[in-house]
């Protein structure tokens, strides 16, 4: 090889390393003020998924940012539920407009025996979530009656 295609070769691979560096932070970032749009689905009675639901009303999109806010997330803890979620949620992140949104995937279980919510995310973040009575009747509301 020629001294200059060395050059090009490396020079290709430093900014390969640089795009992929840019890409893995722009993943793991999380800001809810950023937050899109939301995609519910309803667990039936049989275990399965209802047909998934769009929110992306500004003022209901803005109900769930206000929410998810007050969610209080131990990361790294893995718990054993003991029946299936209420809800599956996907959250839309929109970081940046030349780049796809962000999706985040959470499980929600509501308790109703003391009026909280429970979640499972998949972002390394956050992990394992609790979030209080208020808040946790607000989003039942949202997504129960979309």
């Amino acid at each position: 090889m020629s001294k200059k295609t060395n050059v090009s070769l490396i020079m290709c691979i430093i900014i390969a390393m640089f795009l992929v560096g840019c890409i893995n932070k722009a993943s793991n970032e999380f800001d809810i003020s950023q937050l899109s749009r939301v995609d519910i689905e309803v667990v039936q009675e049989d275990g399965s998924y209802g047909e998934a639901e769009m929110i992306t009303d500004e003022e209901t999109v803005d109900a769930v940012r206000k929410a998810f806010k007050q969610i209080k997330w131990e990361p790294n803890v893995e718990p054993k539920m003991a029946r299936k979620e209420d809800i599956k949620a996907t959250l839309f992140f929109k970081y940046d407009e030349n780049m796809p949104e962000r999706l985040f995937e959470y499980q929600i279980w509501f308790i109703h025996n003391n009026d909280t919510a429970t979640m499972i995310s998949n972002n390394e973040k956050e992990g394992y979530g609790t979030l209080e009575k208020d808040n946790a009747q607000i989003l039942e509301s949202i997504f129960f009656n979309n």
